[in-house]
């Protein structure tokens, strides 16, 4: 089994909300289990230090890479050749909050028992969604 992560730097986030990025940036990982995944968490990507586990989910063995150009489908990733502050870090995306929004709303409304209203998108709703779009759809 692995285990799929999402993280979030709150320095990186300033940063790219800076240079015009946005304030909704997290990464996606793959690890073998959560052990790994909390190294990885602590060692930190682009220079900071400040990263925290925001949702994690076990899998069925699955390679970063095929997580990563599945989530790119949905979502933008940011290029770390692009911008030398990622210093090489892969993974790591701009979220479009409307895309979370929207899809909560239709969740919501596939349940008759919740009334529509307006949603508050938490990070944790972030993360779940980064991880159902990156996963296969079962079958």
């Amino acid at each position: 089994m692995a285990v799929v992560y999402v993280a979030r730097s709150a320095a990186l986030t300033k940063w790219a909300s800076d240079v015009g990025q946005g304030k909704h940036i997290f990464k996606l990982g793959v690890v073998a289990d959560n052990d790994e995944a909390k190294v990885a968490i602590e060692a930190g990507w682009a220079g900071e230090s400040d990263w925290r586990l925001i949702h994690s989910q076990e899998v069925p063995d699955l390679e970063e890479e095929t997580v990563i150009e599945r989530l790119m489908r949905k979502e933008k990733v940011i290029d770390p050749t692009y911008y030398p502050k990622l210093k090489g870090a892969t993974g790591i995306f701009r979220i479009t909050l409307t895309n979370v929004q929207n899809s909560l709303l239709v969740a919501k409304a596939m349940t008759a028992d919740e009334p529509l209203t307006d949603v508050k998108v938490k990070p944790k709703d972030i993360a779940e969604y980064m991880i159902r779009n990156a996963l296969p759809s079962p079958s």
